[in-house]
């Protein structure tokens, strides 16, 4: 669907941070070693940033790591709730390095986001501190 610019209102950076703070599920975002990717992930907000759990040595984690250390990895995360009927609804999309958080301190602090990691994989995490967020909501009446 295509959003035209008199159906949609930009949000402000904090109403877009009350939208996307309650929801569980979003589309992480990134360049792979195959390509371009985008894949649903489980989330939680933790002081402003993004946590996500992924497995450990998965494509995904072996992609997100640089292997220099402080070297960041630019990412991009789009969460939405449009209604069934695509009538009204919002979507918020977050620019931001994502950090393997690999020390116990981290991942105590971070927890299982979405639920608990899948059976036989180890907790591995993921945190994105936005550097750009935009949003806008849609009203089609």
């Amino acid at each position: 669907m295509t959003v035209e610019a008199r159906q949609a209102e930009p949000l402000q950076r904090l109403g877009t941070i009350w939208l996307w703070r309650p929801l569980w599920c979003g589309r992480l975002a990134y360049s792979g070693r195959f390509g371009l990717a985008v894949l649903p992930v489980g989330y939680q907000v933790q002081e402003g940033s993004l946590v996500f759990h992924i497995a450990l040595g998965s494509p995904t984690d072996e992609d997100l790591r640089t292997g220099i250390e402080g070297a960041e990895y630019k990412v991009a995360v789009e969460i939405d709730d449009v209604g069934a009927d695509a009538q009204d609804g919002w979507f918020v999309f977050i620019q931001g390095a994502a950090h393997h958080l690999d020390s116990g301190h981290d991942h105590a602090s971070a927890g299982p986001p979405g639920g608990q990691p899948s059976a036989g994989t180890q907790d591995n995490f993921v945190r994105i501190t936005p550097t750009f967020i935009a949003g806008r909501r849609l009203r089609r009446h």
